[in-house]
């Protein structure tokens, strides 16, 4: 591992999340161009670039079979969207092993009365048979999956649930929030209806927008449900899409400048590229983090390229860590639920380079030794007479930088 100086830290925090994330220069400018009306045509063709891009993001190749529509609103505004509007008076089954399965199924019950469920624990793969056997003996209309659960890092089986789904009938819907942009989500090989995702994780823009991706025909359908919300109603959004090519409601206009940056970004580096890319990032960590002898949740076949779900080891506090690593300017992620206080979490996404990376493992070795010897201190904090106590080595003393 080469050792890096902590002084020649830039005066920025460095983003090791699965979003927010640091920002690329062009999406600077972007979000600060000339002031324009979301009812001119300045503002159709903005969103109908984005749109055309969003396509060509998921490698569709039946083009004119898809549509984009963009929300002004996080990640779970789209999730919301979708639950919202596509099952009607339906049943619905959610499959959850995670936080974010936990939260498709809570906000399903507030919209649709036949609301099912298959839980797994946290961190657990998806039994395929288990799916098939409940859609056999359950009339359910629409099959809802998260496709990376980020709790975990695991990443959950499109082609296994889509192939389940078209065999029984039923619709699949897909939360890519935390995937789409790092993954690759084939919807038309895959069986997938719809899938959302969110401008400011693996696609690399601001926090604020979010959009579903869908069949036309499944747009189409849309309207013959009772709306249940107003303002994420996806019939109404579609409608606006389609013939007035905005949004129904006034939009977050520098966020969709700044995302239609981030996409072109993208698209100019080559879709397989960026992929391969993020990929590249997630083994320099894991190699790195693997020579500190440190253990992660999951096996790495499971795991989504843009997370790293890591055990803290023995006697070390994640609380005491991640301040710890603040300290340096870097900011990771704390287990949650039942993984409190025994994970912690490193993302891989925005523009963070192979130095910021080296940087990361630098600073963690420092870290974790300075705590292991602090630990090891309050355990033993006298030297008994004959007796000798083995020390970790002690970590380099560093000046602290102030991050205005």
């Amino acid at each position: 591992m080469v050792p890096l100086e902590y002084d020649q830290m830039l005066d920025k925090y460095l983003l090791f999340t699965p979003g927010p994330v640091n920002v690329a220069e062009t999406l600077r400018a972007a979000i600060c161009k000339e002031d324009i009306c979301h009812r001119e045509p300045d503002f159709d063709a903005l969103l109908g670039s984005i749109e055309h891009k969003l396509i060509s993001l998921f490698q569709i190749r039946n083009r004119a079979r898809y549509r984009a529509v963009v929300i002004t609103g996080s990640g779970t505004a789209a999730n919301e969207a979708i639950l919202s509007s596509v099952v009607g008076k339906g049943a619905i089954l959610i499959l959850s092993n995670g936080e974010f399965g936990g939260r498709l199924h809570k906000t399903s019950r507030i919209h649709n009365k036949h609301t099912h469920l298959i839980e797994m624990p946290w961190g657990a793969p998806f039994d395929p048979a288990q799916v098939a056997a409940y859609l056999k003996t359950h009339k359910i209309d629409v099959v809802a999956m998260v496709h990376h659960e980020t709790c975990s890092g695991m990443l959950n089986p499109l082609a296994e649930v889509g192939a389940i789904c078209k065999e029984t009938g039923a619709l699949f819907v897909v939360d890519g929030v935390s995937s789409v942009g790092a993954e690759v989500i084939d919807m038309e090989a895959c069986n997938i209806a719809f899938v959302s995702s969110s401008s400011s994780k693996a696609i690399g823009s601001y926090p604020g927008l979010s959009f579903v991706v869908g069949r036309k025909k499944h747009f189409k359908r849309l309207k013959h449900h009772a709306a249940k919300t107003t303002y994420l109603n996806l019939a109404t959004f579609y409608a606006f899409l389609k013939h007035h090519s905005q949004t129904p409601n006034t939009p977050a206009v520098p966020l969709f400048f700044a995302l239609e940056q981030a996409l072109t970004d993208i698209l100019c580096e080559g879709v397989m590229k960026r992929y391969a890319r993020i990929k590249a990032r997630a083994d320099l960590l894991r190699v790195g983090m693997r020579r500190l002898n440190l253990d992660f949740l999951i096996e790495e076949a499971d795991m989504c390229s843009i997370l790293t779900t890591v055990r803290v080891p023995p006697s070390i506090s994640v609380r005491d860590l991640r301040d710890r690593l603040r300290e340096k300017s870097i900011i990771i992620y704390e287990g949650k639920g039942c993984f409190a206080g025994k994970v912690f979490q490193v993302g891989n996404i925005g523009e963070l380079s192979d130095y910021d990376i080296r940087f990361f493992l630098s600073a963690l070795k420092d870290v974790l030794l300075t705590l292991q010897a602090e630990a090891a201190e309050l355990v033993a904090p006298v030297r008994p007479t004959g007796a000798t106590l083995v020390m970790l080595p002690p970590a380099k003393r560093i000046q602290k930088k102030v991050v205005s």
